[in-house]
């Protein structure tokens, strides 16, 4: 079963690049983070995330066109099952973990995957020395996939002219 944090959900723009996200809280978190902004997300609070209760978040919040679990839980096969549902209905699927790797099977799943715990002195997403990263996954015709890292879509422009950044 997979929990989400009724209450919690919320449309971004920043989190996933050039797209309008709803952004569900999923308990039952499998990082470790020091200074985990969210520490209750690490126990099974929250409510069962099913197709139906998707459906009705993206019901609510008309014009998003990705449904962004943060966080994994710790079933698996229903994460799975979920993200293609999410994909049924025609949005793209994103996952962020708190783990250094995920599954293959996650990639397989998701349009958009980022990984790495928060390290306090490496910084967050938008930071250059992170080390977290957010891959763009392209699924081919066939079920093959590749990873593209995107994480330098979040730096600011103009501070390192070394440092080529993809408009």
């Amino acid at each position: 079963m997979i929990k989400y944090v009724p209450g919690m959900t919320s449309v971004v723009i920043e989190e996933i690049p050039d797209r309008v996200t709803l952004a569900v809280d999923i308990s039952n978190c499998q990082g470790n983070c020091v200074g985990c902004h969210s520490p209750f997300l690490k126990t099974d609070v929250g409510d069962p995330l099913t197709e139906e209760v998707i459906d009705a978040l993206v019901a609510a919040n008309f014009g998003v066109d990705c449904f962004l679990f943060l966080g994994e839980g710790r079933d698996l096969p229903r994460l799975l099952a979920l993200a293609e549902h999410v994909r049924s209905k025609g949005l793209l699927v994103a996952l962020y973990s708190g783990r250094t790797g995920v599954e293959e099977e996650i990639y397989a799943a998701f349009d958009y995957v980022k990984v790495g715990p928060y390290i306090e002195k490496y910084g967050p997403l938008n930071s250059r020395t992170t080390n977290q990263r957010l891959y763009r996954v392209h699924h081919g015709a066939d079920g093959t996939f590749s990873k593209e890292d995107i994480t330098a879509r979040f730096w600011r422009r103009g501070i390192d002219p070394n440092v080529a950044i993809k408009a």
